[in-house]
């Protein structure tokens, strides 16, 4: 997935979107792996599938997202062998594509997250994916072994919780996790304030304007624990369209109106929430 670093309307201000600069989720796209070095076109990872790019379609993207002021995009790993695609991506976009590499809940374990800026991880109990005590014990060990490895590594985690919430929350304390953002998070706001005692931010994306779940966990959050996430192509504002990191303005707008302060001071806030989270960003942007 796609998240991205943004300024806001005539550069008043800045904030990451998608995971933000962030993302993770079902029908997330993993952009294109060779860079515009590649004559014939891109591959992308779209729902599953790998797919190719005609080149100038990666050369509109970043146009578009560039003439949208984003900044930045941290590209989110799904599993292992989207790795060396989004390392090539961020080099051949250097300071512009950052790699977040981390293991899907469902995946093997991840070696070699040196070239990171941050390790995407989690917990998903949603019956497909874990139906059985047996394998919700599979993906905790799995995630414990992550949270080890960001420690190790000074790495802070961009963690998937989805129908996990509680669980996800509770192993990331136990394991004394203390960089943590949680994406698109799908549990109830009491929960989610279990995370804010614990020092933990929440991503909001686009989809806010049509999810009475994100909305009300938003009127709950407090902003200093807020980022602001796009997860393209994903939880766009529109069902089954095509998400953007552009629309990272739009979750910006929907959570000023629903907190009833300025788009202005979300910006700058998420901003300050986001590059606490993600320290690597600051050496790159606003030289």
């Amino acid at each position: 997935m796609v998240r991205s670093l943004k300024i806001g309307p005539g550069g008043k201000g800045s904030y990451f979107g998608g995971s933000s600069a962030f993302e993770d989720g079902d029908g997330r796209l993993s952009l294109p792996s060779r860079g515009a070095r590649v004559p014939r076109g891109e591959w992308a990872t779209l729902r599953g599938k790998e797919i190719r790019l005609p080149h100038w379609t990666l050369k509109v993207c970043w146009k578009m997202q560039k003439k949208s002021n984003v900044l930045a995009l941290v590209v989110v790993a799904e599993h292992s062998g989207d790795f060396e695609k989004i390392i090539q991506l961020s080099e051949s976009y250097p300071g512009f594509v950052f790699s977040c590499l981390g293991i899907h809940p469902v995946q093997s374990i991840p070696m070699g997250h040196e070239r990171s800026v941050t390790l995407k991880v989690g917990l998903d109990f949603t019956p497909r994916f874990a139906s059985t005590d047996e394998q919700k014990e599979g993906q905790r060990q799995v995630l414990i072994k992550q949270i080890q490895l960001a420690k190790q590594l000074d790495l802070p985690l961009n963690v998937h919780s989805r129908s996990a919430g509680r669980p996800t929350i509770n192993l990331l304390k136990e394991q004394g996790a203390e960089r943590v953002l949680l994406h698109a998070f799908d549990g109830k706001p009491s929960v989610a304030m279990e995370g804010v005692n614990a020092g933990y931010f929440f991503s909001i994306p686009p989809s806010i304007v049509r999810s009475e779940q994100k909305q009300k966990l938003v009127k709950q959050l407090p902003l200093e624990n807020i980022c602001l996430e796009t997860d393209s192509p994903a939880l766009g504002p529109e069902k089954q369209m095509r998400n953007e990191p552009k629309n990272i303005f739009i979750a910006a707008e929907y959570t000023s109106k629903i907190k009833g302060i300025s788009v202005e001071e979300v910006i700058e806030i998420t901003t300050k929430n986001a590059l606490r989270l993600f320290p690597k960003l600051k050496n790159f942007l606003w030289k």
